[in-house]
């Protein structure tokens, strides 16, 4: 066996990236639970039923300095706010109440001034966060944008002409203006939003059912590219922005791959080209290195988990990666993570997670680097035992 030889075939073993280091920042062994005006006003909401804690979890999210936002899915009539904020950090050993953002007074269906049903979040490069909503049976979607750096001040609040339907949206930062592109669900369209003109318009998709999106990093002389996860699919499109930008009406996104599992209904882009992805159903996220040819790896990975939508996660300014983790069976039901590893940050894999990991920086993750260094250490010293051999 020459050494060449033994190098290629114990390659796969050794192109793992070092795991990430992720920290339990909380955890909640049961329900969420907003943070109420007073007792009073929480056990009338229970009287009335119009809040269930069972019915709380989260499906966006958006992180900005100190803070935490997550959009909270509404289920009928029990959800009194659907935009809450949480810090990142506390000094108590309790888990955090949810706070309604901006109040919880913003936050109903009663009138279309307010925030009916958050759904998408970003945050831009001047700290305002941009809200997505769904609307209501009597309200149009809107587009909210949220000054967070001048005492949450709302400046912009854009109404569409449909009502429901929004699902995700991403934020191109340009010298001629920024764009919002607005994925709706299962629809064969995206919408664009101009901030600096307070328009928006439709770029038809042809035969494409838009699920989840993405959107590449800024890289000198190359235009961005739109990811879209096609509903009900594996496959995975891409578009390039000069299309939404321009003001066509329809746009031709190319197959870029398949993913082994459908409905990709989350997605991201971290600064260095590679996208993090979680499925309906599924216990685990993947990842793509996009400078390269598709290939899947897997993430990160919970044994046992079951939900429809287990994980929902976004970077905040500094590239730090915040995740939560729903669990409708066992105890946690929700946990929030966070994993600074640098500039690589999507590029390892992750094997499951034990059952009996605990707070604090996640056991599985810390054997499975040390597993790494093992790996590569039998890989050089195979590679010298072949070269002695010759």
């Amino acid at each position: 066996m020459t050494p060449f030889f033994v190098a290629i075939f114990l390659l796969p073993l050794s192109s793992l990236a070092t795991a990430a280091n992720f920290t339990q920042v909380y955890e909640w062994p049961e329900e969420l639970d907003y943070e109420w005006p007073s007792e009073k006003s929480r056990a009338q909401a229970l009287a009335d039923v119009t809040f269930k804690p069972a019915k709380l979890y989260p499906i966006y999210m958006a992180v900005y300095e100190s803070r935490i936002f997550l959009s909270l899915y509404r289920y009928n009539r029990y959800i009194p706010a659907t935009l809450v904020s949480l810090p990142t950090s506390s000094a108590s050993s309790a888990p955090p109440l949810l706070t309604p953002f901006p109040s919880l007074e913003m936050n109903g269906e009663k009138n279309c001034s307010q925030i009916g049903e958050a759904t998408g979040l970003q945050v831009d490069s001047v700290g305002r966060l941009w809200v997505l909503d769904g609307g209501s049976k009597n309200c149009n979607s809107k587009l909210w944008t949220i000054d967070l750096s001048n005492n949450d001040q709302t400046e912009l609040v854009h109404e569409f002409s449909f009502q429901k339907w929004t699902h995700d949206l991403v934020l191109d930062e340009t010298l001629n203006g920024t764009f919002a592109y607005i994925a709706l669900w299962v629809k064969k369209h995206i919408v664009v939003f101009s901030l600096e003109r307070n328009e928006s318009w439709t770029v038809e998709t042809p035969d494409i059912m838009v699920y989840s999106i993405a959107l590449s990093p800024k890289k000198d002389q190359e235009p961005r590219q739109l990811y879209i996860g096609k509903y009900n699919s594996t496959e995975l499109y891409s578009i390039s922005v000069d299309a939404l930008r321009n003001g066509n009406l329809t746009a031709n996104p190319e197959l870029v791959g398949n993913w082994t599992e459908i409905d990709s209904y989350s997605m991201l882009m971290d600064n260095q080209g590679t996208m993090l992805t979680a499925f309906s159903r599924k216990n685990f996220l993947s990842s793509w290195n996009t400078s390269q040819p598709f290939q899947e790896q897997r993430f990160h990975e919970v044994a046992g988990l079951k939900n429809d939508w287990p994980f929902t996660f976004t970077l905040d300014e500094n590239e730090t990666l915040w995740m939560t983790v729903f669990d409708k069976d066992r105890k946690p039901r929700f946990r929030l993570l966070k994993a600074g590893v640098g500039e690589k940050l999507f590029e390892l894999e992750v094997s499951p997670e034990l059952d009996a990991a605990g707070p604090g920086k996640e056991n599985v993750v810390e054997n499975v680097a040390q597993s790494r260094i093992l790996i590569d250490s039998i890989v050089f010293f195979a590679i010298l035992l072949a070269l002695a051999i010759l």
